[in-house]
């Protein structure tokens, strides 16, 4: 059986992810609003999976060190920050510390689930967003060029790296073809290539290059 613990200081983020953690079968759930007693339950309970947010801090106990406690105690255990920052940097900081997986806050519940599911089999998780954010953000020597791209701008450049065609990634964000089109022409000039190959090469060298 998994036990999980799952570190916020809001109630309704507790309770919504203790839901969620239901509805795929984890029974085994514990709960600690702080940092500090979430260490203290983390040592006394030893559970499988931690769920942190980053943006806790008790007596300089903040979630960053959190997650490098836990994983200096435990170079086993699957750690899954649910946090409301989206910052590559900060994303890439809970990596290094020890992090498993990163999944925002507003994110969807279907994707809460695949990352949980993710890190319970000890895959790193990160959405494609994320991903390609991070990994430009770790590439030395270079600006990081998609901290100007849109939302849909970055949804676009994922599927392109997956190999669909303009009309399947029209269907996925439920946009017309010709918005597609305009999508890929503002990818071009933002990331300075000339043709649909060249743009599709590099949004696959960002996936493949994530942590």
């Amino acid at each position: 059986m998994t036990r999980v613990l799952i570190i916020d200081d809001h109630p309704i983020v507790l309770q919504g992810c203790r839901r969620m953690l239901e509805d795929v079968g984890v029974t085994d759930v514990i709960e600690a609003g702080d940092t500090r007693s979430g260490y203290r339950l983390f040592s006394g309970k030893r559970p499988d999976i931690v769920i942190v947010d980053l943006g806790l801090q008790d007596g300089g106990l903040g979630g960053l060190e959190l997650i490098r406690r836990i994983r200096t105690d435990d170079i086993h255990v699957r750690i899954l920050v649910f946090s409301m920052h989206s910052d590559p940097v900060i994303v890439a900081r809970a990596l290094q510390a020890g992090a498993t997986g990163y999944v925002v806050k507003d994110t969807s519940p279907e994707n809460f689930i695949e990352a949980f599911k993710k890190v319970r089999l000890g895959m790193r998780y990160l959405s494609d967003d994320l991903a390609m954010r991070v990994a430009f953000t770790n590439t030395p020597g270079r600006q990081n060029p998609l901290a100007d791209l849109t939302p849909r701008e970055l949804q676009t450049l994922s599927l392109l790296a997956e190999g669909k065609p303009y009309n399947r990634i029209a269907a996925e964000l439920n946009v017309s073809y010709k918005t597609v089109v305009n999508v890929c022409s503002q990818l071009k000039q933002k990331l300075n290539v000339e043709n649909l190959p060249e743009l599709i090469r590099i949004a696959v060298q960002m996936l493949s290059a994530g942590p």
